[in-house]
C-alpha cells in the first residue's frame, strides 16, 4: 500500500487489534501492515463484489485503510476494527459505483449531445449542413473539457444552469462563468471559420 510500507519498523507487531490501532496514532507502519494482512483480503472481496472492477476494488480498499491510518472515525469502544473496516469499505465501494455510473452517464450524454450539436436541423443543402457540422464539431473539440461539458448540457441537452450544477457537483457560479467563457470562445471560432469560408 502506498505510503504504508515505507520506513517499516523492525519491531514485532502486537497481536491484539486494539494494540495495533493504538500504535497507528504513533505512526507504527508495522501495525498497519498487520491489520492489512488480517483484514485486507476480506475488504477486497467485499469491494470487488460491489464495484466488480478489480482496479477500482483495490482503490477502495486502499482508501479504507488510509482512512484508518489517518484516524478516520473508528472508536474501539463501538466495535471491532475489522467490522469498521468492512463498513467503511462497503460505503466507499457504493460511493465509487455511484460516481463511476454518473461519470459514464455524463460521458455518454456528452457524446450524444456532440452528435446533436453537429448534425442538428440545417438547410436543405446537404453540403452546407455537413460543412457547418464539421465546423461545429471542430469548435467544440477545441474547448477545454470543463467548458465543453456545460455548453453541451445547457444548449443541446436543454438543462438549466442550476440542473447542470446539481449533475456535475459544481457551484452554480462556476457553471455560469464556464458557460459564458465557452460561448464567447465558440462565437469567435465559428465567426473566424465563416470568414475563412467566405474568402475561399
Amino acid at each position: 500500500m502506498v505510503g504504508i510500507r515505507q520506513n517499516k519498523r523492525a519491531s514485532t507487531a502486537p497481536r491484539d487489534d486494539a494494540d495495533l490501532v493504538a500504535r497507528l496514532s504513533l505512526g507504527d507502519e508495522a501495525a498497519m501492515e498487520a491489520l492489512y494482512e488480517r483484514y485486507g483480503g476480506a475488504c477486497f472481496a467485499l469491494a470487488k463484489r460491489i464495484v466488480v472492477d478489480r482496479q477500482l476494488a483495490e482503490d477502495v480498499v486502499q482508501q479504507s485503510f488510509v482512512a484508518l491510518w489517518h484516524g478516520g472515525t473508528y472508536e474501539p469502544s463501538r466495535g471491532a476494527v475489522g467490522n469498521w473496516l468492512l463498513a467503511v469499505t462497503h460505503n466507499k465501494a457504493v460511493d465509487t459505483v455511484r460516481r463511476e455510473s454518473s461519470r459514464r452517464e455524463r460521458m455518454t450524454t456528452e457524446q450524444a449531445l456532440v452528435e446533436i450539436a453537429a448534425t442538428g436541423p440545417g438547410p436543405d443543402d446537404v453540403a452546407w449542413r455537413r460543412l457547418r457540422a464539421e465546423h461545429t464539431r471542430a469548435a467544440l473539440r477545441e474547448l477545454p473539457a470543463e467548458q465543453r461539458e456545460v455548453v453541451l448540457l445547457a444548449y443541446y441537452g436543454g438543462y438549466t444552469q442550476r440542473e447542470i450544477a446539481e449533475m456535475t457537483g459544481l457551484p452554480l457560479g462556476t457553471v455560469k462563468s464556464r458557460t459564458l467563457t465557452a460561448m464567447r470562445s465558440l462565437r469567435t471560432r465559428l465567426a473566424d471559420e465563416a470568414g475563412g469560408a467566405g474568402d475561399v
